[in-house]
């Protein structure tokens, strides 16, 4: 058989990361996981197993960060006034209103009901394939990814302007 995706359960050594890579290079769509903390994690944690930059940069189209946090209820969530230190969490300067929980019956008194992802998505284009394959780093990467998607935090804290989730919960689950 000849699949045109293949699905690999997770990347935890240089023996999957290889293969995965491989099935890439010959017309694969290749779907895997891997626990890092960020996008451009993923791609640093794949260097680190020993994958060549060249294999890495030729095959990798893509990559996603997700992380749920738990949403607000709607019956009971509590609007608040952003103080300075949200504000500067939130990277806005202006007064804005965001929820806090507080819990009622519907959620069990927990102020929080279901839960939400956070994403954040890099697509490969050729500036991201050469820095990969010229190991710039994590940080130079970060930098440049910075400038067209926006990181799990910077998600997370869009959707706490829309009151979907709050501020503790975000930073609960992202980093920097």
């Amino acid at each position: 058989q000849d699949p045109d995706v293949v699905m690999i359960g997770e990347i935890r050594d240089k023996e999957t990361a290889e293969i995965a890579v491989q099935a890439s290079l010959t017309g694969h769509l290749v779907l895997s996981t891997l626990h890092t903390n960020s996008a451009v994690g993923a791609i640093t944690r794949l260097e680190d197993m020993g994958v060549e930059p060249f294999l890495l940069s030729s095959s990798i189209v893509g990559v996603l960060s997700q992380r749920l946090v738990r949403k607000l209820c709607e019956d009971c969530k509590q609007p608040v006034q952003a103080d300075e230190a949200s504000q500067a969490l939130l990277g806005i300067e202006s007064e804005v209103t965001i929820y806090h929980a507080k819990g009622c019956g519907t959620c069990f008194d927990q102020g929080y009901r279901g839960r939400i992802g956070l994403y954040e998505l890099i697509l490969i284009d050729e500036d991201v394939k050469a820095l990969i394959h010229n190991q710039v780093g994590e940080q130079v990467m970060e930098q440049h990814v910075r400038k067209t998607t926006p990181s799990l935090r910077q998600d997370g804290m869009e959707k706490v302007l829309l009151g979907r989730t709050t501020i503790e919960e975000v930073l609960r689950v992202s980093h920097g």
